[in-house]
């Protein structure tokens, strides 16, 4: 597998409140995450800079070759600890008082992909031409498209497509949407923050996602295209390539 993380403050925010990692163990096994933080005075950035230490440092302790149920037992497992430990800090620093963060992160080995997911961040899955969104948002907009009330299109304009209902730290305890999928070799994972899907198609992505060039110019090319239409958010996003495993993972 191939991975390649970038983040990028964008054109008009003072800073960024996103944060992110990959990281692969001695048994071939990846952990790649996104977290776009919330709250204000630099308190988002505390939220998502936790997440991405936490997970992390549980990830450099862990010792298990997991099976897809296992996998996702670790991820339900730190997700809620995260969770517990940033309302905690947040109760206890009043300057960090309601922040929060989405989250999306993956397991992956070279048979499947192990996928959890909390607030308005995305998950796709690109195999051959066609990519999908693999992660379902937890934003009111979000519910008004799964329930027929408004298309995708019309969300990415709706006035309240920011109201997220679900983030980590907010509350005391959390529900994390888990679940796995199979990939095959020539796959790309794509986990990403709002500042990337607010500005750019699926259909887009997914033609960036199928250039002849590495994933370093990928990613460069992603975060210039949602600079080039605003930038007005943070931007931020890991890929991930199946490929085989001799290729090793890069250190981009």
């Amino acid at each position: 597998m191939d991975a390649v993380f970038r983040t990028d403050v964008g054109q008009l925010r003072p800073n960024n409140e996103d944060d992110g990692a990959f990281s692969t163990d001695d048994k071939g096994q990846m952990i790649v995450l996104v977290a776009d933080g919330m709250g204000g005075h630099q308190a988002g950035d505390v939220a998502s800079k936790m997440t991405k230490e936490l997970i992390i440092k549980a990830w450099e302790e862990n010792q298990t070759t997991f099976s897809p149920k296992e996998a996702e037992k670790w991820l339900e497992d730190i997700i809620n600890d995260v969770n517990g430990r940033i309302f905690t800090h947040a109760q206890e620093n009043p300057e960090c008082a309601g922040m929060g963060t989405t989250l999306v992160a993956a397991i992956c080995n070279e048979s499947f992909v192990s996928v959890a997911h909390v607030g308005d961040s995305r998950i796709y899955l690109k195999s051959g031409d066609e990519m999908r969104q693999i992660t379902a948002d937890h934003t009111l907009v979000g519910e008004l498209v799964r329930s027929g009330q408004i298309t995708r299109d019309e969300a990415m304009h709706h006035p309240r497509k920011n109201v997220i209902l679900r983030a980590l730290g907010t509350e005391d305890s959390i529900k994390t949407d888990i679940n796995t999928i199979h990939w095959d070799s020539g796959s790309h994972l794509l986990l990403c923050s709002d500042g990337l899907t607010d500005k750019l198609l699926d259909a887009e992505i997914n033609e960036q996602l199928s250039c002849e060039q590495t994933l370093e110019d990928i990613a460069n090319q992603l975060i210039a295209m949602a600079n080039e239409r605003g930038g007005e958010d943070n931007v931020t996003l890991a890929i991930v390539r199946h490929s085989d495993p001799e290729k090793g993972v890069s250190d981009a």
